[in-house]
C-alpha cells in the first residue's frame, strides 16, 4: 500500500522509486503483484504519465486511511506521545469565526506540533467521506457512525433591529409573525420551525420567508440592516442585543432551547492524540463561563 500510494502521489514510477530508495523495476513489480492479487487494474500506464482507474482511486483512498490508522495506533500506545500531525476540523461558518477561532490561539500555544486545517461550512459534512477528523456542530445527531460530545447548551432568541420595528411594528404574539418578514434558513427545514411556549404547552410554527440564506451570518447581517426578523442562537446575537443593535422579541412566548453545541468525530476508529486533546480543549473552553464573550 505504501509503495502504491508513493506512485499515486508522485505520478511516476521513477520518482516514487527515488522517494522510497528502491529501483523503478522493484516498484513496478510490487504494483504488478498488487494488481494481480486484487484482480483489477489500478493504474493506466502510458509513455508520458500514469493515471488512476476508478478502482485505483477507490483503493488509494482506502489505503491512505488504513496506513494512517496504523500510524495513529502506533502513536496512541507510545507513553507520553506528543499530539502532532494535521487535524482537519469542520466548523459552522458563523459559530466558527465568532466563537471557535478566538479560542484557537491558546490551543496552538499548548500543542504547537498539531497542524490545524479549518474548513468553514454550514452544510453537514460527511466526516468519513471527507476524511475530516472532527467537527463542531449545532444540531441534533442520529448518525451511529459518530461519537458525539456535548459542549454547551444553545439558547435561541427571536429578534429584529429597531429600524425594522419602527417600520413594521412590534409583534406581541406568535400569530403576529404571520404579518412580518421572517428570515429563513435555506434547505434546513428544522431551523424554520419556530417553537413557542403556549397555554397548551409547546407549540410550533413553520415560518415562510421571502428571504432565505444558507449562512446564519448572512441572516444576522440582514436583520441588522432592518430587513426582517430572525430566530438565532443567543451566542451569535447576544452581543447585538446587549448593544441595542437588535431587540429581543416575544420573550414571554419564545421557547429558547435549541440543539446543543457538540463536537463529533468518527466512531470505531483509533482516536488519535490530536483529536482527543482538541475535543478535550473545546470542552475545557466551554466549561469556563466567560466563553460566551468570545462571540462578541
Amino acid at each position: 500500500m505504501g509503495v502504491y500510494l508513493a506512485v499515486v502521489e508522485e505520478g511516476d514510477f521513477s520518482a516514487a522509486a527515488r522517494r522510497l530508495r528502491m529501483t523503478p523495476s522493484a516498484v513496478s513489480k510490487i504494483i504488478g503483484r498488487l494488481e494481480s492479487r486484487l484482480g483489477v487494474r489500478l493504474l493506466q500506464r502510458s509513455t508520458r504519465r500514469i493515471s488512476l482507474t476508478a478502482e485505483g482511486s477507490t483503493y488509494a483512498e482506502s489505503a491512505r486511511r488504513i496506513l494512517n490508522d496504523i500510524k495513529e495506533a502506533e502513536i496512541a500506545v507510545q507513553p507520553g506521545a506528543e499530539p502532532r500531525g494535521r487535524l482537519r476540523v469542520s466548523l459552522p461558518s458563523a459559530f466558527g469565526h465568532r466563537l471557535i477561532v478566538p479560542m484557537l490561539p491558546a490551543f496552538i500555544d499548548r500543542y504547537p506540533a498539531v497542524e490545524l486545517e479549518l474548513m468553514f461550512t454550514d452544510a453537514i459534512v460527511d466526516l468519513l467521506a471527507e476524511e475530516t477528523d472532527v467537527a463542531v456542530r449545532v444540531a441534533a445527531h442520529s448518525d451511529s457512525r459518530l461519537v458525539v460530545r456535548r459542549l454547551a447548551p444553545n439558547r435561541r432568541v427571536i429578534c429584529a433591529s429597531p429600524r425594522y420595528l419602527e417600520r413594521h411594528g412590534m409583534p406581541t404574539t406568535p400569530d403576529d409573525l404571520q404579518g412580518h418578514i421572517c428570515l429563513g434558513v435555506t434547505a434546513r427545514g428544522g431551523l424554520n420551525i419556530w417553537e413557542f411556549d403556549g397555554p397548551d404547552g409547546l407549540q410550533s410554527m413553520r415560518i415562510r420567508s421571502p428571504i432565505e440564506a444558507n449562512s446564519t451570518e448572512a441572516l444576522r447581517r440582514l436583520a441588522l440592516a432592518g430587513i426582517g426578523i430572525i430566530r438565532m442562537s443567543e451566542i451569535l446575537v447576544g452581543p447585538d442585543i446587549e448593544a441595542g443593535r437588535l431587540t429581543a422579541l416575544l420573550t414571554g412566548y419564545n421557547h429558547p432551547d435549541g440543539a446543543p453545541i457538540c463536537a463529533v468525530y468518527p466512531h470505531g476508529r483509533i482516536l488519535s492524540p490530536r483529536v482527543r486533546v482538541f475535543v478535550d480543549f473545546l470542552a475545557e473552553q466551554f466549561a469556563n463561563p466567560p466563553w460566551l464573550h468570545g462571540a462578541a
